[in-house]
């Protein structure tokens, strides 16, 4: 038996819903907006650091996942002038951002990102927020690549994610994910909305797979870690 409460908890969770039907990812959030920002408040501290990581010199940035926009929020409060690039897949999400942020510099992506053209060297900066949560190390190392080439030199990846906290947590979601996408007959390449963290082993790697040399856990907030990764400099 494994001794850790998290692990135990979990196990227990998905055994109390293992019989509830996947969910559509962009759905799942169109169905949760009207709650949605009551929901996250309990990482209000997160938003705030990710804002204070950024550097007073960035000009453009890249949200990945951006929702409705809390790290925008406090990102805005910081540098209200930032022109920003938000992309997400939920369009009531994306509505709700535009309606508190249309007037900023902000262009607004329904997309997803791991499909659209993010460019090259375009950014200062990207942050994704409690997105990436979904998705395989291999997905992910590809995402990273893209946000690499997005990224101008010298530029810097901020991520603030759920992940798991001992590598069991990851076997058992990975495991449980696939039983439920085999039962209800979901294909590989559609989203649904189910947790399953990597350890921070493995999301450091997986940056690493996607060009990210430097990239290091700055520090852990109620047990959520917020990693900065750099792109080299010319």
């Amino acid at each position: 038996m494994i001794e850790n409460k998290e692990y135990s908890e979990l196990k227990r969770w998905l055994e109390d819903t293992a019989d509830e039907r996947c969910e559509d990812m962009g759905a799942f959030f169109d169905r949760r907006i009207s709650g949605y920002e009551d929901h996250m408040s309990p990482w209000t501290e997160h938003y705030v650091r990710v804002a204070e990581l950024l550097p007073q010199s960035t000009q453009t940035l890249l949200d990945l996942g951006c929702g409705t926009g809390l790290e925008l929020d406090r990102i805005f409060e910081r540098m209200p002038d930032l022109r920003v690039t938000a992309i997400d897949l939920s369009e009531s999400m994306t509505a709700q951002l535009i309606k508190k942020h249309g007037s900023r510099d902000l262009e607004v992506i329904l997309d997803d990102y791991f499909l659209y053209d993010l460019g090259e060297n375009r950014f200062d900066a990207a942050v994704s927020v409690e997105s990436f949560h979904h998705f395989t190390a291999e997905k992910k190392a590809g995402l990273f690549a893209k946000i690499y080439r997005a990224l101008k030199p010298g530029g810097i990846y901020i991520e603030c994610d759920y992940i798991a906290s001992i590598p069991e947590i990851e076997e058992l979601t990975f495991k449980e994910c696939r039983r439920r996408r085999e039962r209800d007959g979901i294909p590989d390449d559609r989203y649904i909305h189910f947790d399953t963290p990597l350890t921070l082993e493995h999301e450091l790697s997986a940056m690493r797979s996607g060009g990210f040399d430097e990239a290091a856990l700055v520090e852990q907030i109620n047990g959520t870690p917020i990693i900065v990764a750099k792109k080299r400099g010319v």
